[in-house]
């Protein structure tokens, strides 16, 4: 589904990435492991078009797609959950939701999304009036990660989920994040600074170090690996 050639993208004067060579296929949760500042958000604003790509490819479903704007990939079918949420704070539950279906016009299909998100998230149901600034962090991610699917993403981009969330809201965000694939074949990018959480739901992982992919294995090898145990996992 996804592909990174020899990608290249930084900041102004400052490169980040370094010939990242990465595959996506249909229907995977993938995740991306590295410490702060290794690259991972990068990876992700560069394939959602917000941080440029200076060399390389991106392609999509086999497309060529690195030059496009961040809003011609929602409608090809890439929505990002940003690090830190970005909700419109001062916008209504409901409203939230209703920008994320912004590019749509199937409205029998927005209904239908809409009681999916409500059956993920119930609390959200409750709160569709409140302002969205006013819900806990916890609820802020269920929001923020609503608003990306009432977009029908083919490719769901999620930076740190689990970012500042206690211990019981993490678990039940992970097992959300394993329903949206199950339920809808919805392919899954997850970067995650908690490595061990992120590869117990994953089918493969990439370890990205100084903005170099230096790892590429399945889940359940990247677990047992010595070397990602002592740098990541705390084992």
């Amino acid at each position: 589904m996804l592909e990174l050639r020899r990608v290249n993208a930084g900041y102004g004067n400052i490169q980040v990435l370094h010939q990242i060579d990465l595959i996506i296929n249909s229907g995977e949760i993938i995740t991306l492991i590295g410490a702060n500042g290794a690259g991972k958000s990068t990876t992700l604003m560069a394939i959602s078009g917000i941080v440029p790509v200076r060399s390389g490819k991106i392609l999509f479903e086999g497309e060529p797609v690195h030059k496009l704007s961040p809003d011609k990939l929602v409608a090809m079918g890439i929505c990002q959950v940003p690090e830190g949420r970005h909700i419109f704070p001062q916008l209504t539950v409901q409203e939230n939701l209703d920008m994320g279906s912004f590019l749509r016009t199937d409205r029998e299909g927005i209904k239908e999304d809409l009681d999916y998100v409500f059956s993920l998230f119930p609390i959200l149901a409750e709160r569709r009036n409140q302002d969205g600034g006013t819900l806990s962090g916890g609820e802020q991610q269920m929001l923020a990660m609503s608003r990306a699917l009432m977009a029908r993403p083919k490719l769901l981009l999620l930076d740190e989920p689990s970012m500042g969330l206690a211990p019981l809201m993490i678990k039940q965000i992970f097992e959300i994040v394993k329903k949206i694939n199950k339920d809808h074949n919805t392919t899954i990018f997850l970067v995650e600074q908690n490595a061990n959480q992120a590869l117990h739901i994953a089918d493969r992982g990439y370890v990205i170090e100084n903005g170099k992919i230096t790892i590429s294995d399945s889940a359940e090898n990247l677990l047992q690996n010595q070397d990602i145990q002592k740098a990541y996992l705390g084992i």
